[in-house]
């Protein structure tokens, strides 16, 4: 597996990056979904990586900065044809280096509550997250998550 970092604008993204935003839209009402679209992806503080195996797009997710100690970890898919071969935890393990290697302290990150978001909560904590109130501008829902990583 190749983890680089990418242009979320990029047309091999966009299929992905679309079903990532379908799917998750399909689960949580407008006002809790918080993925980032391409153009969020792309704004500073931003750092954007895809995954690829055999040359094909496995997978993407992203670093954002909140503060000189905090940052974010978004949009974390992986293509549904890859699931089950690793590409969360490479991306989850890449992130969270890269994460470490820009000084940062504390690693947090939002999720769904959802039943399709298990597999990912399940990732998170073997990672070592654990549940945390709201950071950031979030707030308190039934419809998301809040956990952290510190570094």
């Amino acid at each position: 597996m190749n983890i680089r970092r990418d242009d979320p604008n990029a047309p091999h993204v966009a299929p992905l990056l679309a079903f990532h935003l379908s799917e998750l839209r399909a689960v949580m009402s407008g006002e809790f979904a918080f993925a980032l679209d391409a153009r969020g992806l792309s704004e500073p503080g931003v750092t954007f990586c895809t995954a690829w195996i055999d040359g094909a797009l496995a997978g993407f997710g992203a670093l954002k900065r909140l503060d000189a100690d905090h940052a974010e970890v978004k949009s974390m898919r992986a293509d549904p044809v890859f699931v089950g071969r690793g590409v969360g935890r490479a991306l989850m393990d890449h992130i969270v280096a890269a994460a470490r290697a820009d000084g940062y302290t504390r690693l947090s990150l939002e999720t769904g509550t959802a039943a399709s978001h298990d597999a990912a909560v399940a990732l998170y904590r073997n990672t070592g997250f654990v549940d945390c109130p709201p950071f950031a501008d979030y707030r308190a829902s039934p419809h998301n998550r809040f956990m952290t990583l510190a570094l």
